[in-house]
Order: C-alpha cells, then structure tokens, then sequence
C-alpha cells in the first residue's frame, strides 16, 4: 500500500481541484468548505437521507435532547386519555386500552365493570351521582380487606376510585383498588 503525504492537493495546473476518475475512498473524516452544486439530498449508508424536507430515518433514531413541541410526532401515547360515560341502571364496561381516566356520571343503581387493559398499568375512576345513585363494582375490583365500598348515594356526591391492574386473562381480571368518597 502507498502513503501520500501533502499539506496541499491541486490539480496539476495548481489552479484548482484534482480530479478522481476513479473515484476516492476515504476512511476518516471528510470536510468541505464549498460543494460546486446545490445537493438535493445526502444519502448515508441505506438508512439515511437529508434533503430539503427533513432528515428520513429508516430504523431506530437515538437522541439524549429532542426539541420542539412534538406535536407531529406519531405512534406515541403521551398524558392522560378520558373516556366519559353516563351509565343509568345497568352494568357498565370501562375500556381500560383505550384510557387511564374514567368519569362516570351515575344514577340509578350502577354496576362498574371492566374490559381490557394492560398488567401494572394504572387507573382511576371519578364518579359523580347526577341524581340518586347506588354504584357498585365486579369482582375484578378487589379493595383492601376484602370489603366493598358503599359510596354515597345523594345527588351531587363525588367518589374517586384508584386502581393498579394485578392481572388480565382468561383466568379473570384482578385490580387492586382504593376509594376516596365523599368530595365536596
């Protein structure tokens, strides 16, 4: 193998740039102070591309500092999602995949039960009485001791029930719940 070493490369006139036919191979760093044309794009390797429009990715971007807002960003799940319901004499159904809070507008008697969900993901349920209300919960809801709370039943009364899911499945689903009554 050959080594070339210069301070200085020119073409043979030593009025501009060499000429590589050929090509050039260059392990290292390559900088460049001026490009004799606009580049449309930059293309690395086959997974990257920079043009006018951004910088395209195929795989996985690793970054320690976003910036921006983020709001065009997809695929995420990022905050809080609310799934509102007003449920009136019947059991119903909170959609533990599709949010975390659950705002339940009860009357009559209510019984709450659960479908979905994700193993240690976290919930809550804010139950407001829009008029005369016994609520209730499945046996998916297991609260401390054993016991089941009596919510209040006036109108007007504001409950809040926390729960962590322990298990989904076949077998049955199991939450671990709590209960904060009585918000005025």
């Amino acid at each position: 193998m050959s080594r070339l070493r210069a301070n200085q490369i020119t073409n043979e006139n030593a009025n501009g740039a060499p000429n590589f036919p050929h090509g050039l191979t260059v392990t290292g760093v390559i900088t460049a102070t001026t490009a004799p044309q606009t580049m449309t794009s930059i293309v690395v390797g086959s997974a990257v591309t920079a043009n006018s429009q951004g910088i395209d990715v195929t795989g996985i971007v690793t970054a320690t500092q976003f910036k921006g807002d983020g709001s065009q960003l997809s695929g995420i799940s990022v905050g809080i999602t609310t799934e509102a319901i007003t449920p009136s004499g019947i059991t119903t159904h909170l959609l533990l995949n599709s949010a975390d809070d659950h705002k339940v507008l009860a009357t009559g008697t209510v019984t709450i039960d659960v479908t979905g969900g994700t193993e240690a993901a976290n919930h809550q349920i804010r139950i407001e009485n829009v008029g005369v209300a016994t609520v209730g919960f499945s046996t998916a809801f297991l609260f401390p001791s054993g016991g089941t709370p009596n919510l209040p039943i006036t109108s007007g009364a504001k409950s809040l029930v926390s729960f962590t899911i322990h298990k989904v499945g076949a077998a049955g689903t199991e939450l671990f719940a709590g209960v904060s009554q009585n918000f005025s």
